[in-house]
């Protein structure tokens, strides 16, 4: 399993980061958010009991609880499931190497951390990334209360980036912090010389 990692808080850019990257350097890409629902459904009770209590709570049990308690009982956030992203990969057929990105790849699980980044956004860069892709208020204006879930979720979201950098720094892991004014093409860059991607790699791998 040939495979590199993107990880980090949410709104850090791992997902532009990690298709641009697929694009120079001929990767396949694994998105880990994209297939949050099949995992979903996948789990196992047993094995993910925080998943399955989240998927039987109401919106506003969900997002009105204190950031605190979404912090620790969020199960993405505790690798509930990791071992079915491990599956997806083994699963793949022949080919490329593959750049994998979303949140779930938590420092401790990644198998290869020599070959991975967390990317650790400021609250700033998250709300304007947010605000810019419009999804700032995708999850919290399906509760009853929008301000106070949107509220709770950034906190939570905060919470969950200072938990990644204590963790990487804790494993010394490869970490980059996410500030604004840092343009796209920067973090690309710092991202592919984290990762060891060099651009003469680029089309390589199309050729092997």
């Amino acid at each position: 399993m040939d495979v590199y990692w993107i990880g980090g808080g949410s709104g850090a850019g791992k997902s532009t980061v990690a298709r641009r990257l697929a694009a120079r350097h001929g990767l396949r890409l694994y998105d880990t958010d994209a297939v949050m629902t099949e995992h979903a459904r996948r789990s196992d009770p047993a094995t993910s009991p925080q998943l399955a209590a989240f998927l039987a709570m109401s919106m506003d049990e969900r997002w009105l609880r204190p950031p605190r308690v979404m912090l620790d009982t969020f199960h993405w956030f505790r690798g509930e499931a990791f071992d079915l992203i491990l599956d997806d990969l083994a699963a793949l057929p022949d080919g490329p190497p593959v750049i994998a990105e979303g949140f779930r790849l938590l420092p401790g699980l990644v198998p290869d951390p020599a070959r991975a980044v967390w990317l650790l956004p400021t609250p700033q860069f998250r709300r304007a990334a947010f605000d810019s892709r419009g999804s700032t208020w995708q999850i919290a204006a399906r509760t009853s209360d929008p301000e106070r879930a949107l509220a709770g979720l950034l906190e939570r979201d905060g919470l969950f980036t200072d938990r990644l950098r204590a963790a990487t720094r804790e494993l010394g892991l490869t970490a980059i912090d996410v500030e604004p004014g840092l343009s796209e093409d920067h973090l690309t860059a710092l991202v592919e010389d984290a990762l060891g991607l060099k651009k003469s790699d680029a089309g390589h791998h199309r050729e092997a």
